[in-house]
């Protein structure tokens, strides 16, 4: 009896057991289910998450080797298309709008003369800066186009494979060197020595911790580019004949002409053919190899190579090509960082952000957002609606994208955040076209060019205060920080304010009439408040990665505020929007636990002071 008793118990124990096992791996299997469902949705690099950006646009940011300036002739094919009238490098320090006297000898206006001014900025020049922007506090550099092009801003590339060689030390050399590839062939493609400089500035900028993307314009190229130059001149027997989008080709007999489509109906700019698969092959497998060539430099691995891309007019390529090129960019290095320019409301950004393109956007939405209810006062938004649309646009696309997401209050394409605050209450920065337009001083001659009052630098230092403590990864344009102003395109792409350079005062108006003398300098203040902040940001992780939560809104006291909480630590931010002090008790603070994250003395009630705001941390 006791044997079978025995052997009763552990029967029962071994089917127990076996349970116990078959649990054990089902659950296993359903953790090892769920994890790879996780993993699935989290398709962002984590290196990326929370990071701060510059945004440069190299020649106007530093002329660090004047010895490569370029010359009249190396802007043949851009705009105005003068490369015969007298030409100098502009003098960095001069006022803006005042013509020069070799301008004054073309008869032609201030606008027309702003295109076809070249500054010197290089990439000698953004090496030299780098300690400079390290020390502001920033994690991350997006250049705007280095490629060979015949423009200021370089988005009609000729080539995507050798950077501009007046941005390296021996544009004719580089040139002679280029004329000697075959642009289909790579194995004949050659190393320039702006290229090579191209590489010690990645080199440069990993070595402080940095990292640093390029701007890749694949809808188009420049009129002057080596396919496009082909093809106007052998036509239907050019290798590149299938490239671009032609509508007719030169035809005797059946009396056509050349012509095709430019972007946006700008011909300097041909596109490239689409079909059902997106860009074609040709284009396609040319994009793919200089992708790789600025990744992975010489095959020697993706620690010398770029760290990501930013798309230019995303909207204007087919989604199955980047599709395609998002798994070509991953195969080379599976940890690179892919943002869009897209000005799209929410419902048409989602198809680009769902994990098989790209990884994030330069976030105008978010700009649109703050515009309305910081930037205007009169026709500004309410608390409880800005509130609401920062929820909305935050959780759009899921907490992976939204701390990818580029939070910026301006670009090369946009009036200057320090011009934007000197506009108040007119149009709405979300109307994207009209705005566009209406920012501009050529457009609008009520638009205020002017330097901004100190108020209006304090609304200016509250947003970027907001910018850096707000979900997602904050970028400021080159010179935000140093009190740059200035309307919409040109005027947003003033050279760079140095603090060891004296500039002219601001004087004349773009009629050339003159005005009372806004002075130029370095605003030592403001950068001290950008770096405070930014430095705020590395110090807590919570302002980096944290969950948003909102504390408080009060649409009759313009008061907002917010918490950010990672594990255990969290930060409170309080923003006055008004004019009037508020201040603000609740038994949040009352326990005593919370300190002011400069003072570091404990707070149990805070006063917030007309467009200002408190930081605490627990």
């Amino acid at each position: 009896r006791c044997r079978s008793t025995r052997s009763f118990y552990l029967f029962n124990i071994s089917i127990i057991f076996m349970q116990y096992i078959f649990r054990s791996f089902f659950l296993a299997g359903l953790l090892l289910i769920s994890v790879t469902s996780i993993a699935q949705k989290s398709f962002t690099p984590e290196w990326s998450k929370g990071i701060v950006w510059y945004q440069i646009f190299p020649e106007r940011f530093n002329n660090g080797d004047p010895t490569n300036d370029p010359k009249a002739e190396d802007q043949d094919g851009a705009y105005p298309f003068n490369t015969t009238s007298p030409f100098q490098i502009h003098s960095w320090t001069s006022d803006w709008y005042q013509l020069q006297p070799y301008e004054q000898q073309n008869g032609k206006d201030i606008y027309y003369n702003l295109q076809r001014r070249r500054y010197g900025g290089d990439l000698q020049g953004v090496i030299n800066k780098l300690d400079y922007i390290k020390s502001l506090g920033i994690d991350a550099i997006y250049m705007t186009p280095i490629f060979w092009s015949p423009s200021s801003h370089k988005y009609d590339a000729l080539c995507y494979h050798h950077v501009d060689p007046t941005f390296g030390p021996d544009p004719k050399g580089d040139i002679a060197l280029m004329e000697k590839e075959n642009p289909l062939d790579v194995k004949t493609w050659v190393w320039t020595k702006a290229d090579l400089l191209a590489l010690k500035l990645i080199k440069e900028v990993h070595s402080r911790n940095m990292r640093i993307i390029f701007d890749g314009v694949f809808n188009h190229m420049g009129v002057k580019s080596f396919a496009f130059r082909d093809v106007e001149k052998n036509q239907q027997a050019s290798p590149y004949a299938d490239w671009f989008s032609v509508k007719s080709w030169n035809d005797a007999a059946k009396g056509t002409t050349f012509d095709y489509n430019g972007w946006f109906g700008v011909k300097t700019l041909p596109e490239f053919k689409e079909d059902n698969h997106g860009i074609v092959a040709g284009p396609k497998q040319y994009i793919f190899n200089a992708t790789k060539r600025w990744m992975n430099p010489m095959d020697k691995g993706t620690k010398d190579g770029i760290d990501g891309w930013r798309l230019d007019v995303a909207y204007d390529v087919g989604h199955p090509f980047w599709k395609d090129w998002r798994k070509w960019v991953r195969s080379i290095n599976p940890t690179a960082y892919m943002t869009a320019e897209l000005v799209y409301p929410i419902n048409e950004t989602k198809p680009y952000l769902e994990g098989d393109e790209f990884d994030a956007t330069m976030n105008y939405n978010f700009a649109f957002i703050m515009h309305d209810f910081f930037i205007q006062d009169k026709t500004g938004s309410t608390v409880t609606a800005f509130d609401a649309r920062l929820k909305e646009l935050r959780e759009a696309f899921g907490n992976d994208v939204a701390l990818n997401m580029q939070n910026l209050m301006n670009s090369h394409d946009a009036t200057r955040l320090a011009s934007a605050v000197a506009n108040p209450d007119g149009l709405k920065f979300g109307d994207w076209g009209k705005y566009f337009n209406w920012s501009q001083k050529s457009n609008n001659k009520d638009y205020n060019a002017r330097k901004p009052t100190a108020s209006q630098i304090q609304k200016q230092k509250l947003i970027a205060a907001f910018q850096m403590l707000y979900l997602g990864s904050p970028m400021i344009f080159y010179g935000d920080e140093a009190g740059i102003w200035g309307g919409n395109d040109p005027d947003c792409r003033k050279p760079m304010i140095w603090e060891d350079k004296k500039y002219d005062p601001e004087t004349y108006n773009p009629d050339q009439t003159r005005h009372e003398a806004d002075q130029v300098a370095f605003n030592k203040d403001l950068f001290n408040w950008y770096q405070k902040f930014m430095g705020l940001r590395k110090t807590y992780k919570s302002l980096q990665l944290g969950d948003y939560t909102t504390v408080e809104k009060n649409d009759i006291q313009r008061f907002y505020a917010f918490s950010r909480k990672y594990n255990s630590e969290e930060v409170l931010v309080f923003i006055n929007r008004s004019e009037k002090p508020v201040q603000y008790k609740s038994a949040i603070l009352k326990s005593g636990s919370y300190k002011d994250v400069f003072s570091k003395k404990t707070l149990k009630s805070v006063t917030i002071q007309s467009m200002d705001l408190v930081v605490l941390f627990k």
